[in-house]
């Protein structure tokens, strides 16, 4: 199966690697192209087929059906692997909406609270409260974005850390709470439950507040099955989720992933198990059979994208 592990087109404009996407930056516009690495412990561990497919697809899904909430950066979907957006100045906070306590991560709601932790500046949780447990409303867990560690930020935090205005948060606030409301009655109809995920806003040209990077995408939010969510918790159980967590626990198994220099090849039918769990929650989200992209990759993409060449 094809697979796109990286991209070097030479006049797209300067090029920036970040862990999945290469984005291309041009005077008014960034083309930000989704590859099939799948990154964890800051390093890539392996290349999962139509992975990068699945992240822009599902973005699309999602930018065309929240963009009456809040503009998007998007200007076009020249390829299925490729979104071209306007050139914003991205804010600093990543905005995390949850409507579960849960997670493994140290900013995990539920890792906080395990601590100890309670108050969480804009809202308090009582004690007793169990893991995968929905609070009575959902809440946002703000985090720094440019720093080496991500960084939990109540709304006070991050006025008088002068990361945004007291009325540029209180507006991210609102619109990410309308954001979050809209996937979850999308995805409730989609048979699934949209527990987390991440917004990124910036300022475009005319400083208004505009939704950049990606939305909603397996990536950045989290799932459960809907029709399984009570019948699993009554029983004990972990939801039953989009889980890509497994080939990440592999390598934790079978090597050092922050310290060894060479990380031993994730197995193939781990590498092929987990393709087949993008496209099935793509399907699932999008309602569109997916078409498995054949032909080189890369080829097919320079050649889409060609008018946006400088």
């Amino acid at each position: 199966m094809n697979i796109l592990e990286k991209t070097d087109f030479k006049n797209l404009g300067e090029k920036y690697t970040g862990k999945v996407r290469d984005v291309y930056t041009q005077k008014n516009k960034v083309i930000l192209i989704s590859t099939d690495r799948y990154s964890a412990f800051d390093r890539n561990l392996a290349l999962i087929p139509c992975k990068g497919q699945v992240l822009t697809q599902v973005s699309k899904f999602w930018f065309e059906n929240t963009k009456d909430i809040v503009q998007n950066h998007v200007i076009d979907f020249p390829d299925p692997n490729v979104v071209v957006g306007k050139k914003c100045e991205v804010l600093p906070i990543e905005v995390v909406p949850r409507a579960y306590i849960t997670g493994v991560t140290g900013t995990s709601l539920w890792t906080l609270y395990q601590k100890g932790q309670r108050d969480f500046g804009d809202f308090t949780l009582p004690d007793g409260m169990h893991k995968n447990q929905k609070p009575d409303k959902v809440v946002l867990t703000p985090t720094t974005k440019r720093e080496e560690h991500d960084r939990p930020l109540s709304g006070k935090e991050i006025v008088e850390g002068g990361y945004m205005t007291k009325e540029q948060w209180e507006k991210v606030a609102d619109i990410s709470l309308k954001l979050f409301k809209r996937g979850q009655e999308i995805a409730l109809q989609k048979g699934l439950i949209l527990v987390d995920c991440k917004y990124e806003f910036g300022l475009d040209e005319n400083g208004e507040l505009t939704l950049v990077d990606e939305i909603h995408t397996p990536d950045s939010s989290r799932y459960w099955q809907a029709n399984s969510y009570e019948e699993r918790i009554n029983q004990g159980l972990e939801p039953e989720n989009f889980d890509k967590e497994f080939l990440r626990l592999w390598f934790k198994e079978h090597c050092d992933p922050y310290k060894d220099k060479v990380l031993p090849p994730a197995p193939p039918e781990m590498i092929a198990e987990l393709s087949r769990r993008y496209v099935q929650i793509c399907e699932q989200i999008t309602g569109i059979p997916f078409t498995v992209e054949t032909g080189d990759i890369g080829k097919r993409i320079e050649n889409n994208l060609k008018k946006y060449q400088i």
